[in-house]
């Protein structure tokens, strides 16, 4: 059936905004998507770091933020500051740098459980998809769109693809915890 293809969809962007969402959190590392949700007022307009400036990884432990334009820096700097990041940028007149500390074993639990936190939001969200996915087969049943043996079969394939989904939310969230927990 090709209906599946929409609910299989609809699974896979769930998992990659997962993905997405564990990007941001700080590992101890330094990670240019940990400024992805970051937005700089520029000119009035609310605008990410990353299309006002270059930013580089000069050693494990620092961001380089090199804006191409000077007057947008001290704006780069309150945003960072007013972000949940945790880290005081330091501005040097024409780049900022921030510094990552090393992660507190305290802090480390507090994001393997952030971590296992967003990927429970996750599997939830599958859970929905294939609640609509069986009431939409559910409703062609009654209207005789499908035969009953259809549905049955619907209902085990969308069954088959949660499961599947499921087990790959879990394995995201894992390899994120254990790049948490081995710094």
């Amino acid at each position: 059936m090709s209906d599946y293809m929409e609910f299989e969809n609809k699974m896979k962007k769930t998992c990659e905004a997962l993905t997405a969402q564990l990007a941001t959190i700080r590992a101890g590392r330094a990670n240019a998507a940990v400024l992805d949700q970051i937005q700089v007022d520029y000119y009035g307009v609310p605008t990410p770091i990353q299309q006002l400036a270059t930013v580089a990884t000069p050693d494990p432990r620092s961001l380089l933020i090199q804006p191409w334009d000077a007057s947008v820096l001290k704006g780069i700097e309150r945003a960072i500051l007013a972000s949940e990041l945790g880290i005081n940028p330091q501005n040097d007149g024409r780049a900022i740098r921030l510094v990552f500390p090393p992660l507190t074993e305290e802090r480390r639990k507090e994001l393997a459980k952030q971590t296992r936190k967003y990927g429970e939001e996750s599997k939830v969200a599958i859970r929905n998809i294939r609640r609509d996915a069986i009431e939409k087969f559910k409703k062609q049943q009654k209207a005789s769109e499908i035969t009953e043996d259809d549905y049955k079969i619907a209902e085990k394939d969308i069954q088959k693809l949660t499961d599947d989904y499921i087990k790959e939310i879990d394995k995201i969230a894992d390899r994120k915890e254990k790049e948490l927990t081995e710094i």
